[in-house]
């Protein structure tokens, strides 16, 4: 019997999956890299519009979040420099971030709940530009963050007139110890977070609608933000025994594999010169047999700015089985000026909602889900021949989550850089057939669990007082002949369990999973648990989970009869 284990793989703090919008800020040990922090992205670019690119990274001392907005018009309030207001500071180009450190939500803004907002402004002093406010489990109270800092820069003709420029940076920064924090939260811990992009056009204009992220935040009800997790998403590898190893690439094997570049091309969206504003962000580039990938600090440059998309169906993969690795692989063959380039890091994004080929743009592509990979790619100066320098990213994680869900792998790839000339040219699916070997490439290497824990049914519903049953069932490989020790445990102390037995000892052995609520009959709150299982058998060690629904209610729809 043969195990995988990958040394490679961070294994110390795995983290849950997630379909709420996500961005796993990256760690520096030491002073915060602008091209190699975290990046994620919502809005749209076009005449009244913005767009905005945000930049997230920690070290042992601060969070630093930095934003780039692409914007037509910039105008802020120059009456705050002598006449202080922090509830006017969303009134003008402004960014309001929103931190819950508890991550424990909720319908109103708690103690542990934070808004920050920054508001673009000139010459004038930072101080009237920033405000923080804090909850008081009811509404937003207005505070002093001590070393909370600022500052905003822009590009274009100047704010508050009315000539077209092109948009405005901000930079955040949090120390720990503002927050009451002796340093930075464990490595895959997670806050509430969410962001609102703010803009005005011209003077008395409030009218614009503001973008946020994730989309339906709501200022008040911290259920609706997103989430900031420090570090990376860590992968531990199943132990499992190894079954193969599945390539899956547009036209191999008849597999279909779309891909698609938004943003400028490799031309700076030259097409939608002067303005930009007015068509750029709309560009579809359909059968384009390249795919570039490029962005840089200098927010005036957006026109050549650049993402990837791309996705592969998962059903050539067989069911029922772990996956042990997964990588990605993308064919470099050339770039922005060799002559003046730098080395990029190349992120790895997960996207949930679905995208056409033939119509996707900058403003209509798939918000990420998460972060999840990057690698770095160097410059080419003098190209090797075809099928060009491969690029592996890992991405075991987001392929254990979509083959899990029964979903595609659907990604989208970006970049934080710097540098001016940061564009990395890449093959693309549509390369000829003499070229097929270059087009991106999934490889994912899955196998057989030792033995399998599967717990029936996946939730139960119960009134307050009421019992219940689950069935634990195990399913052992072949060649597994050791003992399985079982455990389940309560999630609250409002509910006693017993399993019997606990211990398994050959293939289809049951348990049953015995749960009493112990709240008074009169207790009609609906209340959702998690009840995590665990197997042991030797080192190996297989988990999952049910849940109860307490009080829950079923919604029934209408029968439609045609």
């Amino acid at each position: 019997m043969s195990f995988y284990i990958e040394p490679n793989h961070h294994v110390a703090q795995a983290q849950t999956s997630t379909s709420t919008r996500r961005v796993n800020a990256a760690y520096f040990n030491g002073s915060i890299g602008y091209s190699n922090m975290s990046i994620f992205w919502f809005g749209q670019v076009d005449n009244t519009n913005n767009y905005v690119d945000v930049r997230v990274g920690y070290n042992d001392e601060m969070l630093k979040i930095q934003t780039s907005t692409f914007d037509r018009r910039l105008w802020y309030n120059a009456g705050l420099a002598s006449s202080p207001n922090p509830t006017a500071l969303m009134k003008g180009d402004a960014i309001t971030l929103y931190l819950d450190l508890n991550h424990n939500g909720g319908s109103a803004p708690a103690t542990d709940d934070y808004r920050l907002t920054t508001q673009l402004n000139w010459w004038e002093a930072r101080d009237n530009y920033q405000a923080v406010f804090q909850g008081n489990n009811a509404d937003w109270v207005a505070i002093t963050l001590p070393s909370y800092t600022t500052a905003t820069n822009w590009r274009g003709n100047a704010p508050n007139d009315n000539t077209d420029d092109r948009g405005w940076v901000s930079t955040i920064t949090i120390p720990f110890s503002s927050l009451g924090l002796s340093g930075p939260p464990p490595q895959g811990s997670i806050w509430g977070m969410g962001m609102v992009l703010h803009d005005q056009d011209s003077s008395g204009d409030t009218s614009i609608a503001d973008q946020t992220w994730p989309e339906a935040l709501n200022d008040h009800l911290p259920d609706t933000w997103g989430e900031l997790a420090f570090g990376m998403p860590d992968y531990v590898t199943p132990p499992a025994k190894i079954g193969g190893t599945t390539t899956i690439r547009h036209k191999l094997n008849d597999a279909i594999v779309p891909d698609a570049q938004v943003g400028g091309d490799t031309n700076c969206g030259d097409p939608y010169a002067p303005s930009f504003f007015n068509g750029w962000g709309d560009a579809n580039y359909a059968g384009s047999e390249y795919l570039n990938i490029q962005n840089q600090g200098d927010v005036a440059d957006w026109p050549c700015f650049s993402k990837m998309y791309v996705s592969f169906p998962l059903d050539a993969l067989p069911n029922n089985k772990k996956i042990i690795s997964a990588e990605l692989m993308l064919h470099q063959f050339g770039g922005s000026d060799p002559s003046q380039a730098k080395l990029s890091l190349m992120q790895v994004l997960t996207v949930k909602d679905l995208w056409d080929e033939s119509s996707i743009s900058w403003n209509n592509a798939p918000l990420a889900v998460e972060n999840v990979a990057a690698a770095e790619v160097d410059v080419i100066q003098d190209f090797p021949g075809w099928p060009g320098v491969a690029t592996v990213w890992d991405v075991s994680y987001a392929v254990a989550e979509a083959y899990k869900n029964g979903t595609p792998l659907n990604l989208a790839l970006y970049e934080a850089d710097w540098a001016y000339h940061s564009g990395k040219y890449f093959v693309s699916a549509e390369t000829g057939d003499w070229n097929a070997v270059a087009r991106p490439t999934l490889k994912v290497t899955w196998g057989d669990a030792v033995f399998n824990l599967e717990v029936t049914p996946a939730v139960q519903h119960i009134k307050s007082g009421d019992t219940t049953t689950y069935t634990v069932l195990i399913q052992q490989s072949d060649d597994f002949t050791g003992t399985i020790t079982l455990e389940a445990a309560s999630p609250s102390t409002d509910l006693d369990l017993t399993l019997s037995p606990l211990i398994s000892i050959s293939t289809g052995n049951q348990a049953t999973l015995t749960l009493t609520d112990t709240h008074p009959s009169s207790f009609s709150s609906t209340v959702e648990y998690t009840i995590p299982f665990t197997a042991t058998g030797g080192e190996i060690v297989q988990t999952t989970t049910a849940k109860l629904l307490l009080n829950g209610q079923s919604t029934y729809l209408p029968l439609i009869i045609k």
